[in-house]
């Protein structure tokens, strides 16, 4: 059976919730496959970076000969979507982290590491979101955060999305956008509600130029 018609996009297999990221891609036209090995990266469109503990994930991209790579190919302008500790791995400077800990350097943001955990704990809030809630499909978007990063400050090039509309942390930027790359603080993994999933997918398809086939599905 062919494969059907969507980018490739890979799940970055090492932490958090990749059955769920790779659903969610699937619902929204993608081809998904995971992504442990350099030649497993070789062969997608965008990248998926879930949640998990950020120190831990740096340690496993170099063990696993992955980091220099994926930074490489973030450089030459591979799509990617980082959530929660993907956001800190993503970002250019990281405040509350391991001296030893190593980024990717993609995102032109200042992150602060487990901002929500430390200080206004675990917690749901709506969303409105910048090109993902204001189109066709309206309405605010239920957005889980769980022991969060928050963005301290963005360089100029850097769209901000969304920001917590009240509470303790009210005004914090929690999604931002730049060129090919995406990062949010929250799970929109975990609800059900794949616009965020669907904006990233078309982002992909955008770059790659068309809908095309790579080889089939693996999941």
């Amino acid at each position: 059976m062919s494969a059907p018609a969507g980018p490739r996009i890979g799940v970055l297999a090492l932490q958090g919730d990749v059955r769920e990221h790779l659903a969610a891609l699937e619902a929204s036209g993608a081809r998904v496959t995971t992504v442990r090995r350099a030649g497993e990266l070789d062969a997608v469109d965008g990248l998926v970076i879930p949640g998990g503990e950020s120190t831990t994930m740096s340690h496993l991209l170099t063990v696993l000969e992955l980091f220099e790579p994926l930074s490489r190919r973030l450089a030459d302008g591979l799509p990617a979507y980082g959530s929660c500790a993907g956001m800190i791995m993503l970002a250019s400077t990281i405040l509350d982290t391991r001296p030893d800990a190593r980024h990717l350097d993609a995102l032109d943001i200042t992150v602060r590491r487990n901002a929500f955990g430390r200080q206004v704990e675990s917690f749901e809030t709506d969303l409105e979101i910048a090109g993902i809630t204001d189109g066709a499909d309206a309405g605010p978007m239920r957005a889980v955060f769980i022991r969060a990063p928050w963005v301290e400050s963005v360089a100029p090039e850097v769209q901000v999305l969304a920001r917590v509309p009240d509470g303790p942390a009210q005004g914090r930027i929690v999604a931002v956008r730049q060129d090919n790359v995406l990062a949010t603080s929250f799970h929109p993994e975990v609800t059900g509600d794949h616009r965020v999933h669907a904006y990233f997918v078309d982002m992909v398809r955008e770059v790659s130029g068309s809908d095309r086939g790579v080889g089939t599905i693996d999941t």
